[in-house]
Protein backbone atom coordinates (compact mmCIF):
# COMPACT_ATOMS: atom_id res chain seq x y z
CA UNK A 1 0.00 0.00 0.00
CA UNK A 2 3.24 2.12 0.73
CA UNK A 3 4.28 1.78 -2.46
CA UNK A 4 0.78 2.15 -4.70
CA UNK A 5 0.21 5.56 -2.78
CA UNK A 6 3.93 6.54 -3.72
CA UNK A 7 3.29 6.10 -7.58
CA UNK A 8 -0.48 7.18 -7.33
CA UNK A 9 0.28 10.75 -5.79
CA UNK A 10 3.60 11.40 -7.00
CA UNK A 11 2.67 10.73 -11.02
CA UNK A 12 -0.08 13.30 -10.28
CA UNK A 13 2.28 15.45 -8.55
CA UNK A 14 5.15 15.28 -10.79
CA UNK A 15 3.15 15.53 -13.83
CA UNK A 16 0.03 18.40 -13.18
CA UNK A 17 2.18 21.37 -13.04
CA UNK A 18 3.31 20.66 -17.12
CA UNK A 19 -0.13 18.92 -18.12
CA UNK A 20 -1.98 22.25 -16.67
CA UNK A 21 0.14 24.90 -18.47
CA UNK A 22 0.64 23.23 -21.86
CA UNK A 23 -2.99 21.38 -22.11
CA UNK A 24 -5.22 23.39 -19.55
CA UNK A 25 -3.07 27.23 -20.72
CA UNK A 26 -3.20 27.72 -16.53
CA UNK A 27 -1.23 30.77 -15.63
CA UNK A 28 0.06 31.93 -12.18
CA UNK A 29 -3.18 32.46 -10.60
CA UNK A 30 -4.91 29.35 -11.92
CA UNK A 31 -2.17 27.42 -10.34
CA UNK A 32 -2.11 29.16 -6.74
CA UNK A 33 -6.32 28.97 -6.58
CA UNK A 34 -5.97 24.95 -7.95
CA UNK A 35 -2.92 24.04 -4.94
CA UNK A 36 -5.87 26.32 -2.68
CA UNK A 37 -8.48 24.16 -3.21
CA UNK A 38 -6.09 21.19 -2.79
CA UNK A 39 -5.73 22.09 0.63
CA UNK A 40 -9.31 22.49 1.96
CA UNK A 41 -9.25 18.12 2.46
CA UNK A 42 -6.41 18.56 4.09
CA UNK A 43 -7.60 21.26 6.53
CA UNK A 44 -10.63 19.28 7.16
CA UNK A 45 -8.43 15.65 7.23
CA UNK A 46 -9.08 16.07 11.66
CA UNK A 47 -12.57 14.65 10.60
CA UNK A 48 -10.62 11.24 10.24
CA UNK A 49 -10.90 10.68 13.78
CA UNK A 50 -14.75 10.79 13.80
CA UNK A 51 -15.16 7.97 11.25
CA UNK A 52 -13.00 6.15 13.02
CA UNK A 53 -16.18 5.78 15.95
CA UNK A 54 -17.96 4.36 12.60
CA UNK A 55 -15.51 2.97 10.28
CA UNK A 56 -12.66 0.25 10.68
CA UNK A 57 -9.55 2.06 9.90
CA UNK A 58 -8.19 -0.77 7.84
CA UNK A 59 -10.93 -0.32 5.55
CA UNK A 60 -10.48 3.57 5.91
CA UNK A 61 -7.11 3.27 4.73
CA UNK A 62 -7.59 1.70 1.50
CA UNK A 63 -10.62 3.03 0.77
CA UNK A 64 -8.83 6.99 0.38
CA UNK A 65 -5.68 4.74 -0.98
CA UNK A 66 -8.21 4.12 -4.01
CA UNK A 67 -9.49 8.03 -4.43
CA UNK A 68 -5.74 8.81 -4.77
CA UNK A 69 -5.54 6.39 -7.89
CA UNK A 70 -9.07 7.51 -9.06
CA UNK A 71 -8.40 11.16 -8.73
CA UNK A 72 -4.88 10.53 -10.43
CA UNK A 73 -6.40 8.13 -13.09
CA UNK A 74 -8.76 10.49 -14.17
CA UNK A 75 -7.05 13.47 -14.27
CA UNK A 76 -5.93 13.52 -17.79
CA UNK A 77 -9.37 13.35 -19.30
CA UNK A 78 -10.56 16.95 -18.42
CA UNK A 79 -7.88 19.28 -19.24
CA UNK A 80 -9.65 22.33 -17.98
CA UNK A 81 -9.29 24.24 -14.73
CA UNK A 82 -12.44 23.15 -13.36
CA UNK A 83 -11.59 18.87 -14.23
CA UNK A 84 -8.11 19.42 -12.96
CA UNK A 85 -9.58 21.20 -10.26
CA UNK A 86 -12.88 18.08 -9.44
CA UNK A 87 -10.02 15.26 -10.09
CA UNK A 88 -7.54 16.93 -7.84
CA UNK A 89 -10.14 17.52 -5.17
CA UNK A 90 -10.23 13.74 -5.40
CA UNK A 91 -6.47 12.50 -5.12
CA UNK A 92 -6.18 15.54 -2.33
CA UNK A 93 -9.18 13.84 0.22
CA UNK A 94 -7.51 10.52 -0.33
CA UNK A 95 -4.51 11.44 0.06
CA UNK A 96 -4.87 13.53 3.43
CA UNK A 97 -6.98 10.87 4.71
CA UNK A 98 -5.28 8.23 3.60
CA UNK A 99 -1.59 9.32 5.25
CA UNK A 100 -3.97 10.27 8.36
CA UNK A 101 -5.01 6.46 8.81
CA UNK A 102 -1.93 4.75 7.37
CA UNK A 103 0.21 6.86 10.24
CA UNK A 104 -2.01 5.57 12.93
CA UNK A 105 -2.00 1.88 11.59
CA UNK A 106 1.82 1.63 11.39
CA UNK A 107 2.22 3.14 14.97
CA UNK A 108 -0.39 0.32 16.52
CA UNK A 109 0.58 -2.63 14.67
CA UNK A 110 4.61 -2.24 14.59
CA UNK A 111 6.11 -3.91 17.57
CA UNK A 112 7.52 -1.14 19.84
CA UNK A 113 10.78 -3.06 19.95
CA UNK A 114 10.61 -3.62 16.19
CA UNK A 115 9.00 -0.01 15.09
CA UNK A 116 12.06 2.32 14.31
CA UNK A 117 12.96 -0.24 11.69
CA UNK A 118 9.73 -1.03 9.92
CA UNK A 119 9.00 2.36 9.87
CA UNK A 120 11.96 3.39 8.18
CA UNK A 121 10.99 -0.10 5.83
CA UNK A 122 8.39 1.72 4.89
CA UNK A 123 10.36 5.01 3.85
CA UNK A 124 12.33 2.81 1.55
CA UNK A 125 9.77 1.30 -0.18
CA UNK A 126 8.55 4.91 -0.55
CA UNK A 127 11.22 6.23 -1.29
CA UNK A 128 11.79 3.32 -4.21
CA UNK A 129 8.52 3.61 -5.26
CA UNK A 130 8.18 7.42 -6.43
CA UNK A 131 11.97 6.62 -8.07
CA UNK A 132 10.34 4.27 -9.84
CA UNK A 133 6.95 6.07 -10.64
CA UNK A 134 9.55 9.19 -12.24
CA UNK A 135 11.74 6.95 -14.29
CA UNK A 136 8.50 5.24 -15.55
CA UNK A 137 6.88 8.33 -16.30
CA UNK A 138 10.20 9.35 -18.07
CA UNK A 139 10.71 6.09 -19.82
CA UNK A 140 6.74 6.88 -21.09
CA UNK A 141 7.18 10.09 -22.51
CA UNK A 142 10.37 9.67 -24.40
CA UNK A 143 10.37 5.64 -25.85
CA UNK A 144 6.98 5.18 -26.09
CA UNK A 145 5.31 9.16 -26.73
CA UNK A 146 3.03 8.15 -24.19
CA UNK A 147 0.40 11.08 -23.53
CA UNK A 148 -0.46 12.42 -20.84
CA UNK A 149 -3.91 11.20 -19.79
CA UNK A 150 -2.47 7.50 -20.23
CA UNK A 151 0.45 8.16 -17.77
CA UNK A 152 -2.32 9.49 -15.01
CA UNK A 153 -3.95 6.31 -16.43
CA UNK A 154 -1.07 3.79 -15.53
CA UNK A 155 -0.09 5.83 -12.56
CA UNK A 156 -3.65 5.75 -10.56
CA UNK A 157 -3.95 2.18 -12.05
CA UNK A 158 -1.20 0.88 -10.01
CA UNK A 159 -2.65 3.07 -6.76
CA UNK A 160 -6.25 1.42 -6.95
CA UNK A 161 -4.56 -1.89 -7.43
CA UNK A 162 -2.72 -1.54 -4.50
CA UNK A 163 -6.26 -0.82 -2.63
CA UNK A 164 -7.56 -3.91 -4.03
CA UNK A 165 -4.95 -5.93 -2.75
CA UNK A 166 -4.82 -4.23 0.65
CA UNK A 167 -8.83 -5.39 0.39
CA UNK A 168 -7.94 -8.35 -0.15
CA UNK A 169 -6.68 -8.79 3.01
CA UNK A 170 -9.62 -8.39 5.26
CA UNK A 171 -9.97 -7.06 8.42
CA UNK A 172 -6.63 -7.85 10.34
CA UNK A 173 -7.73 -8.41 14.18
CA UNK A 174 -7.59 -5.35 16.49
CA UNK A 175 -4.20 -4.44 17.91
CA UNK A 176 -5.99 -3.92 21.35
CA UNK A 177 -4.38 -0.18 21.66
CA UNK A 178 -7.05 2.23 23.34
CA UNK A 179 -7.46 5.19 20.69
CA UNK A 180 -9.03 8.69 21.21
CA UNK A 181 -11.85 9.60 18.85
CA UNK A 182 -11.20 13.19 19.66
CA UNK A 183 -8.81 16.50 18.46
CA UNK A 184 -6.20 16.62 20.98
CA UNK A 185 -3.83 19.99 21.01
CA UNK A 186 -1.33 21.01 23.72
CA UNK A 187 -0.39 24.84 24.49
CA UNK A 188 3.41 23.53 25.01
CA UNK A 189 3.81 22.73 21.82
CA UNK A 190 2.95 25.57 20.01
CA UNK A 191 6.28 26.00 19.06
CA UNK A 192 6.15 22.58 16.75
CA UNK A 193 2.59 23.74 15.69
CA UNK A 194 4.01 27.28 14.19
CA UNK A 195 7.10 25.30 12.71
CA UNK A 196 4.52 23.05 11.02
CA UNK A 197 2.52 25.98 9.97
CA UNK A 198 5.52 27.46 8.33
CA UNK A 199 6.45 24.65 6.44
CA UNK A 200 3.19 24.18 5.00
CA UNK A 201 3.44 27.42 3.71
CA UNK A 202 7.14 27.02 2.30
CA UNK A 203 6.00 23.87 0.90
CA UNK A 204 3.56 25.33 -1.54
CA UNK A 205 6.68 27.46 -2.86
CA UNK A 206 8.43 24.44 -3.52
CA UNK A 207 6.04 22.17 -4.86
CA UNK A 208 3.41 24.61 -6.67
CA UNK A 209 5.19 27.66 -8.05
CA UNK A 210 8.89 26.21 -8.04
CA UNK A 211 7.83 23.78 -10.94
CA UNK A 212 5.12 26.40 -12.70
CA UNK A 213 8.58 29.15 -13.13
CA UNK A 214 10.17 26.37 -15.06
CA UNK A 215 7.59 25.11 -16.78
CA UNK A 216 6.01 28.61 -17.42
CA UNK A 217 8.96 31.10 -18.22
CA UNK A 218 11.80 28.69 -19.26
CA UNK A 219 9.58 26.12 -20.78
CA UNK A 220 10.74 23.51 -19.02
CA UNK A 221 8.85 20.36 -21.17
CA UNK A 222 7.99 17.06 -19.66
CA UNK A 223 10.91 14.78 -20.05
CA UNK A 224 13.68 17.52 -18.76
CA UNK A 225 11.21 18.16 -15.77
CA UNK A 226 11.15 14.02 -14.59
CA UNK A 227 14.77 14.29 -15.42
CA UNK A 228 15.81 17.38 -12.79
CA UNK A 229 13.03 15.96 -10.19
CA UNK A 230 14.55 12.29 -10.57
CA UNK A 231 18.35 13.76 -9.77
CA UNK A 232 16.81 15.63 -6.68
CA UNK A 233 15.19 12.34 -5.62
CA UNK A 234 18.92 10.77 -5.87
CA UNK A 235 20.33 13.31 -4.78
CA UNK A 236 18.88 13.23 -1.27
CA UNK A 237 19.38 9.58 -1.63
CA UNK A 238 23.09 9.87 -1.58
CA UNK A 239 22.75 13.56 0.88
CA UNK A 240 20.44 12.15 3.48
CA UNK A 241 23.09 9.91 5.65
CA UNK A 242 25.35 13.24 5.81
CA UNK A 243 22.37 15.23 6.98
CA UNK A 244 21.49 12.54 9.47
CA UNK A 245 25.02 12.92 10.75
CA UNK A 246 24.52 16.47 10.64
CA UNK A 247 21.68 16.54 12.71
CA UNK A 248 23.25 14.21 15.35
CA UNK A 249 26.00 16.70 15.53
CA UNK A 250 24.69 19.97 15.65
CA UNK A 251 20.96 19.34 16.69
CA UNK A 252 17.54 19.84 15.27
CA UNK A 253 17.10 23.23 16.50
CA UNK A 254 20.74 24.23 14.42
CA UNK A 255 19.87 22.47 11.66
CA UNK A 256 16.39 23.94 11.10
CA UNK A 257 18.13 27.55 11.71
CA UNK A 258 20.17 26.87 8.30
CA UNK A 259 17.44 25.37 5.99
CA UNK A 260 15.34 28.88 6.93
CA UNK A 261 17.97 31.24 6.81
CA UNK A 262 19.50 29.44 3.44
CA UNK A 263 15.97 29.48 2.18
CA UNK A 264 15.39 33.39 2.08
CA UNK A 265 18.06 33.71 -0.92
CA UNK A 266 16.66 31.12 -2.93
CA UNK A 267 13.33 32.67 -2.72
CA UNK A 268 14.47 36.17 -3.06
CA UNK A 269 16.31 34.16 -6.33
CA UNK A 270 12.92 32.91 -7.53
CA UNK A 271 11.49 36.14 -8.18
CA UNK A 272 14.10 37.47 -10.14
CA UNK A 273 16.11 34.85 -11.77
CA UNK A 274 16.14 35.27 -15.84
CA UNK A 275 18.62 32.36 -16.85
CA UNK A 276 17.05 29.10 -17.15
CA UNK A 277 20.23 27.37 -15.76
CA UNK A 278 20.08 29.37 -12.57
CA UNK A 279 16.61 28.59 -11.96
CA UNK A 280 17.39 24.77 -12.14
CA UNK A 281 19.58 25.15 -9.59
CA UNK A 282 18.16 27.18 -7.16
CA UNK A 283 15.35 24.53 -7.88
CA UNK A 284 17.92 21.90 -6.99
CA UNK A 285 19.37 23.76 -3.98
CA UNK A 286 15.75 24.03 -2.68
CA UNK A 287 14.63 20.52 -2.46
CA UNK A 288 17.69 19.73 -0.70
CA UNK A 289 16.48 22.13 2.30
CA UNK A 290 13.36 20.83 1.63
CA UNK A 291 14.69 17.19 2.50
CA UNK A 292 16.65 18.56 5.83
Amino acid sequence: MAAGSAVGYVVWEKLHTNFAVERANFDGLDIGSLHSIREIPGFLAFTAVFLVAVFREQRLAVFFLALIGLGTALTGFFPTYIGIAITMSIMSVGFHYYETYAQSLQLQWFPKDRAPVLLGWVVTVYSLATIVAIGGSWLLFQFFSFDYWLVFLVGGGVCVAAAVVGWGFGNLPDSGAKQRTGIVLRGRYWLYYALTFFAGARRQIFVVFAPFLLVDRFGLNIKDMLLLILLNEVLNMVLAPLVGRFIKRFGEGRTLIIEYIGLVPIFIFYGIVTTPWVALLLFILDHLFFKL
